[in-house]
């Protein structure tokens, strides 16, 4: 009996795989497979834009002997483009089971400080920092029946919300504001932006900066390679007319990818400066706690400087949950901008 080609070629490549889990455990999960096959065709894309201006660009070889610094500078931004790729993608986007774990213990250590000395201990144990609006961590803690997390977070709510309404039913774990559960990871993310397939990582509150720089430099890495693209076709277009088609194709695909990031850069540096993520934008009418906030109120924005340096110079060691703002508060966001509070620097 005959066996389908496809069905053989099915069972050949699964094979494959079998053989290579064995010395790759990560490959024996689908979904980290699909990642790790996304991170090697990023790579790979790469190295293909960068080798074929080696191989048919003789005058950017030219250069290159002329002027090898401006070789080096290119090299340069590509193998930091793909390192900070790397690092984006195996950064942690801040789980909220992570900063649960850390709450619990720096409020047990600083149970045993306050127990030894008889004085108010600091919430800092030394190599990781949570720091909550008001200082909540340091609040009411002793002497609570309910975990120091719980405590935590549902002081950054209104007084009188239920546990229940912000448990999540998946990591029956208490959510705090601005959280979400990625059905991709399994897991509750602080400050969820979103699930970044081509990183195959969650965006949130620790890796975002890391993200919007990776996106600045791959951006600048598909202009420079474009501008490459089209001095070569400029002085060239009369010759090889294969290589001239696979040059035209392999810039089409770069103008577009280009237009796709500047338009990303764009996105994620307005919601950088107004302090909104990608899911509280598309989402707002959805989420409870933004639902009646009117769509042109940004309720956890400091100013656009206060808010540009929260996101840059934040630590990835350090877990910052905000607190829902009060009526007044948004009454005052709400209030529109007149020529004192630009003198004043109200929008900073």
């Amino acid at each position: 009996m005959a066996v389908p080609c496809g069905g053989s070629l099915r069972d050949t490549w699964d094979r494959f795989f079998d053989r290579c889990s064995r010395f790759f455990p990560c490959l024996s999960d689908p979904a980290r497979r699909s990642a790790l096959c996304l991170k090697v065709a990023l790579v790979v894309l790469h190295l293909i834009y960068v080798s074929i201006l080696f191989i048919f660009d003789k005058d950017f070889i030219e250069k290159t002997k002329q002027q090898p610094w401006y070789t080096a500078i290119y090299l340069s931004l590509l193998v930091a483009t793909l390192a900070q790729y790397f690092l984006t993608s195996n950064t942690s986007p801040g789980y909220v089971l992570e900063a649960m774990r850390v709450v619990n213990e720096t409020d047990a250590l600083v149970r045993r400080k306050s127990v030894a000395s008889k004085q108010p201990a600091s919430s800092n144990n030394g190599s990781l920092v949570i720091t909550v609006d008001a200082d909540q961590l340091g609040r009411n803690l002793l002497g609570s029946n309910a975990t120091s997390w719980t405590k935590v977070v549902m002081d950054m709510y209104p007084p009188g919300t239920s546990v229940r309404t912000w448990t999540c039913s998946y990591c029956n774990v208490v959510q705090p504001p601005r959280a979400k559960h990625c059905h991709d990871c399994d897991k509750c993310v602080l400050q969820f932006d979103h699930h970044c397939v081509w990183l195959g990582t969650c965006i949130g509150q620790n890796n975002h900066c890391r993200f919007w720089w990776y996106i600045c430099e791959e951006t600048a890495l598909c202009l420079w390679t474009g501008i490459l693209y089209i001095s070569y076709l400029k002085s060239n277009i009369t010759k090889a007319w294969w290589v001239d088609v696979i040059m035209i194709l392999l810039l089409a695909t770069l103008f577009v990818s280009l237009i796709f990031l500047v338009l990303l850069l764009l996105f994620h540096s307005y919601l950088i400066m107004t302090n909104q993520t990608t899911y509280e934008l598309v989402r707002r009418r959805r989420i409870p706690y933004l639902r009646g906030i009117p769509e042109r109120v940004y309720p956890f924005s400091q100013g656009v400087c206060r808010n540009l340096y929260n996101f840059c110079l934040a630590r990835s060691t350090y877990y910052k949950m905000e607190r829902l703002p009060t009526a007044q508060e948004l009454e005052e966001k709400a209030r529109p901008y007149t020529c004192l509070d630009a003198l004043t620097c109200r929008c900073c």
